[in-house]
């Protein structure tokens, strides 16, 4: 590989890193943002890039970790007694922790949770475990999207280096 083969191939490394973090910290699209990459990296180098067999691969593993990420919230939430306002209110509540640091990201989505299942009208126990299945959803959707960028950039990477 050339110098700017390898330079290249650690730029798309770099990004697909923060696809990586993206599977954990919300606003960033983790899966689709390692795909691209790949895809990107594919129409400059072509065959010395990952072959079209992985960039497929990828692209189902990427379909995998956006339909895992939204079943489990969705199943997590539900199997404690959820509403939709319990999934907003969640959401609503990770986005927030952001600002707040690690310790947030998993309060947030609680305390999201229950004030908007008490804004919904239900009473402090009820909103409480629905607040703990949305987070219980959102932890596992989240595992299951960070599982999948790491293969993903894993068999990107393989696949360069074997085509280099």
């Amino acid at each position: 590989m050339s110098l700017t083969e390898w330079m290249a191939l650690l730029m798309v490394l770099l990004v697909m890193g923060m696809g990586i973090a993206g599977s954990f910290i919300p606003g960033i699209p983790g899966p689709p943002l390692v795909l691209m990459a790949g895809i990107v990296h594919r129409l400059m180098f072509g065959e010395a890039s990952a072959s079209i067999t992985v960039l497929i691969v990828m692209t189902v593993l990427m379909v995998l970790a956006l339909v895992l990420d939204y079943v489990a919230t969705l199943v997590g939430a539900r199997k404690l007694g959820a509403t939709w306002r319990g999934v907003v209110g969640a959401g609503v509540g990770g986005i927030v922790g952001i600002f707040w640091g690690p310790v947030a990201l998993i309060l947030g989505p609680f305390i999201g949770a229950v004030l908007f299942e008490l804004l919904g009208g239900r009473k402090l126990k009820e909103a409480s475990q629905a607040g703990l299945g949305a987070v219980l959803g959102l932890l596992a959707g989240t595992l299951g999207k960070l599982a999948c960028a790491v293969a993903m950039t894993g068999l990107f990477l393989v696949s360069v280096l074997m085509n280099a």
